[in-house]
């Protein structure tokens, strides 16, 4: 993230770490431009008012060597700005103030879309998750899955033995509606255990996380 507000960059890093999202922010553009040459980076969120050089200036300079996805995150809601942005490489542009909820869920669908489709398939001793058949198989049972319940699985999946949020888990599933309670996410826990427990009677490996949401395990 290049942006020069240290409290709004704070509290996206913040909020962004409870969706497992790892930020690293820093104000000066010219800094950001070497980290993009130093490290690997999914993203880079950045904003248009910036110390040294304009946020648009920064594109053009980022397009020269890398095509990571970019969100311009900008207070600057001016729509000359917002073209300028999107013609010389920004996949995305969110005039502030938003609700960081929303960037959560665009940076989801920009990675969705970008990232390598091989990683279709996640396995571990007793889940075997194939993300392109939308296929999910315990103990070598084919489960049946609504398409709700199998997003929420597959996410667990994936993220095996880390506590996720149930605000992550309705906000990636594209089959829950996005003003669903949260409640509804209990609910579709609920069905899914009830699946499992009917391969498995004797364990749980869904688990509540008190004040978080929830963790699956193959630690019994």
């Amino acid at each position: 993230m290049i942006e020069d507000d240290y409290e709004i960059a704070q509290i996206l890093t913040e909020y962004l770490s409870k969706f497992d999202i790892t930020v690293t922010s820093v104000e000066e553009p010219y800094i950001g431009l070497s980290h993009l040459t130093q490290d690997n980076y999914d993203l880079l969120i950045l904003d248009l008012t910036l110390p040294g050089i304009d946020g648009l200036e920064v594109i053009p300079k980022i397009r020269k060597t890398s095509s990571i996805p970019i969100i311009v995150s900008s207070a600057r809601d001016d729509i000359t700005d917002k073209v300028i942005a999107m013609e010389r490489g920004a996949d995305d542009y969110m005039p502030k103030p938003y609700d960081p909820r929303e960037l959560v869920t665009r940076i989801k669908t920009i990675l969705r879309r970008t990232q390598n489709n091989t990683q279709n398939i996640t396995e571990n001793s007793l889940f075997r998750l194939n993300s392109e058949a939308r296929s999910i198989i315990f103990k070598n049972v084919m489960m049946e899955l609504t398409a709700a319940e199998f997003e929420i699985l597959a996410i667990l999946v994936q993220h095996a033995d880390s506590a996720i949020s149930r605000e992550q888990l309705l906000y990636e599933s594209e089959h829950i509606d996005d003003n669903s309670s949260i409640k509804n996410i209990d609910v579709i826990i609920s069905r899914i255990r009830h699946k499992l427990s009917n391969i498995d009677p004797e364990n749980t490996y869904i688990k509540p996380v008190r004040g978080i949401g929830y963790l699956l395990t193959e630690k019994i």
